[in-house]
């Protein structure tokens, strides 16, 4: 086989805002494998490195991927390739594999979803900004059809956040619209209980993240505690062992889990958060680390291979003006593959 990656950067249509960083573009890292018995097939994936979040934002992470190619290459087995160290290297090698198994044509996994029979159920994703633009950004994703919207919090004056989610309500009962929070760690062990109970009056799903990470005493007091249903995000990211996600899940238990494969080991240590959380009797949903379409498509994929019953955060495809073109598409608020599509990937021709 033959293995090369490339280097591509995204740019946002708008700022992308959190309590956490302020993103203008997005780099990321296709890497392709050919395999030479079959002239022209390669399979395609995603080491989409997201900076200033995880372990994988160090100096030598274009050498790892250097390491990994060569790895391929000298490999006589597929099996025998080495495991990456990096999650976000790890789910590119284990698509770019699965996608060349299957015959190079961006198919991940052969489901209904991928045969184009079925949709998925997204939610519509509201970036921080002025109370004005989320309003703006909210009234979009409402006139598109949108039945389940996430809003990033944490990065205005609190007051004003009380103020946006009101006039929501007071619009759209809970009957209408699915509410879930994401506050990227925005909270304080110190405040977040009363900041929950002030957002509890607004029948919210459920809120990701509300203190940062590694404050596991604390986050399992919040989790018991809260009048909201907490969603470990951030939390799960690095937690590399079985006997790890166990120890976290069973510790804080909380009430749902949120996975991004590309942050958290890959598809394969993904599927093993969901065993052990369903052993727990913990939800769960898929979604997007801000992956260009390929990334985007394979966890799409992935997931479809599960029965889903909650909205996904797969929304992320029409943030960039410079995504990937695929056959992806969003009829109002859910994620759809065309089978019949093409995908434009000229940006692979130095590859």
């Amino acid at each position: 086989m033959k293995a090369r990656w490339c280097r591509y950067t995204l740019h946002f249509h708008e700022t992308a805002i959190t309590s956490r960083s302020v993103m203008h573009d997005k780099t990321t890292y296709f890497l392709k494998i050919q395999d030479d018995d079959r002239p022209g097939v390669f399979g395609l994936g995603e080491c989409a490195l997201f900076r200033g979040l995880g372990a994988d934002d160090r100096p030598d992470y274009e050498e790892q991927l250097d390491r990994l190619c060569r790895n391929i290459e000298e490999a006589r087995d597929i099996d025998l390739i080495e495991r990456p160290q990096y999650s976000s290297i790890r789910f590119g090698l284990e698509t770019a594999l699965l996608d060349l198994k299957n015959g190079g044509k961006r198919i991940i996994f052969d489901t209904p979803w991928s045969r184009g029979e079925t949709a998925i159920a997204i939610n519509g994703l509201i970036w921080m900004g002025t109370a004005e633009k989320m309003m703006s950004r909210i009234r979009e994703k409402l006139s598109r059809g949108f039945r389940c919207l996430k809003l990033k919090i944490g990065g205005v004056k609190f007051e004003e956040e009380l103020e946006l989610l009101k006039y929501i309500r007071d619009r759209f009962p809970k009957e209408q619209l699915e509410l879930r929070l994401d506050a990227n760690g925005a909270f304080t062990p110190e405040n977040a209980m009363a900041r929950l109970e002030a957002l509890s009056q607004f029948a919210v799903h459920s809120i990701e993240q509300p203190i940062k990470p590694k404050q596991w005493e604390a986050m399992k007091k919040i989790t018991a505690e809260s009048p909201i249903p907490i969603a470990l995000d951030e939390e799960l990211i690095g937690t590399s062992t079985l006997a790890e996600k166990k120890e976290l899940l069973s510790f804080i238990m909380p009430q749902y889990i949120i996975l991004k494969p590309s942050l958290c080991g890959g598809l394969s240590d993904s599927n093993e958060w969901i065993d052990e959380a369903r052993k727990l009797g913990i939800g769960w949903w898929g979604t997007s680390a801000l992956e260009s379409n390929v990334g985007l498509n394979a966890i799409a994929q992935w997931l479809s291979t599960y029965p889903l019953t909650l909205p996904q955060g797969l929304g992320t495809g029409a943030l960039y003006t410079d995504n990937i073109p695929s056959p992806l598409f969003q009829p109002d608020d859910v994620l759809r593959y065309d089978p019949s599509g093409t995908w434009d990937l000229s940006v692979l021709d130095r590859l």
